[in-house]
């Protein structure tokens, strides 16, 4: 290296410490802020029913089953369940799984739990007004338990940060359900969800992958408000006999004797086999092969005495 290169790296270097001795109190300020693509969730959150209504609030129909990846497991369990089922004092206070949970009714509370000492993020916490389940969203790198590891309503959460999508994968989940009449989500699923906030609205994508009952996954969006002012009242329950019923019995209809299967298809001028779902019923072209389809017959008219 002849001088005038000495004499050149030499300035470099004097130019570079420089810069960096000005620079080092900003970059240690930025390095303690959040990443700027982050979106924080924590906050009162209320349910937006746009999206959904029939199904979410007045309650889906008994044997509407279009649009769901079903297999024939799922399919017989759906046909077999009834509504009295709710009757019985075991079911009555059961909240929703934490999958089905945000559906509504769900005045939402998502909250931080930080460690004192690190100041690091341990947790999300969250709290929805039905039934007042609360379940916790681990953001400390803690891996999943086993499989034999006890299931719960809520399951085992573990989050983390995608750019601005807060992303969570839930294992350990009871057996539940991906529509309230009757349509099943097993214990060995594995569920998704993908929560973005865009200013004051959070959507929340939720993707179930269900070995047990599903044949592709299944995919639906919830959203909500910020509502910064709610207030969520305690959610007592206590069950009662609402039915007298000898012991173990329990609510069902065998197989093949179900007979209000077919009404939602009479109804909803749709043809049967269209309503018993799968996944070919999820996409768009199933649209061309409904036209070859028998067309229901409709409801018979309600008597006189009945409408009155």
């Amino acid at each position: 290296m002849n001088s005038a290169t000495s004499e050149c790296t030499r300035g470099a270097s004097r130019l570079l410490s420089s810069l960096g001795r000005g620079l080092w109190p900003a970059i240690v300020l930025l390095s303690a802020l959040p990443a700027l693509a982050q979106r924080d969730i924590a906050g009162e959150w209320n349910n937006r029913f746009d999206e959904d209504f029939a199904e979410r609030i007045p309650g889906p129909d008994i044997g509407d089953y279009l649009g769901l990846p079903i297999n024939a497991s799922a399919r017989l369990h759906a046909d077999s369940w009834d509504a009295s089922l709710l009757t019985l004092p075991e079911h009555q206070c059961k909240p929703h799984p934490s999958d089905y949970g945000i559906r509504g009714p769900a005045q939402l509370r998502v909250w931080k739990e930080i460690d004192t000492a690190t100041q690091q993020l341990i947790a999300y916490h969250t709290h929805i007004s039905w039934q007042a389940p609360e379940r916790t969203i681990w953001m400390d790198g803690r891996a999943h338990p086993p499989d034999y590891a006890p299931h719960t309503w809520q399951g085992f959460s573990t989050g983390k940060w995608e750019g601005d999508t807060f992303t969570i994968t839930t294992t350990h989940l009871k057996t539940g359900w991906i529509r309230r009449n009757g349509v099943p989500r097993s214990e060995k699923a594995v569920v998704t969800e993908h929560w973005i906030r865009h200013d004051k609205f959070l959507t929340v994508v939720t993707i179930i992958r269900d070995p047990a009952y599903l044949s592709q996954p299944f995919i639906r969006s919830t959203d909500f408000v910020e509502a910064p002012d709610q207030t969520i009242p305690p959610y007592p329950c206590e069950a009662v006999v609402e039915v007298e019923r000898p012991d173990g019995t329990v609510p069902n209809h065998l197989p093949g004797t179900n007979s209000f299967l077919p009404e939602f298809s009479q109804r909803a001028g749709v043809p049967f086999e269209a309503t018993r779902g799968g996944a070919e019923t999820m996409y768009p072209e199933y649209r061309k092969k409904l036209k070859d389809m028998p067309k229901p017959a409709p409801l018979p008219a309600p008597s006189q005495a009945a409408a009155r």
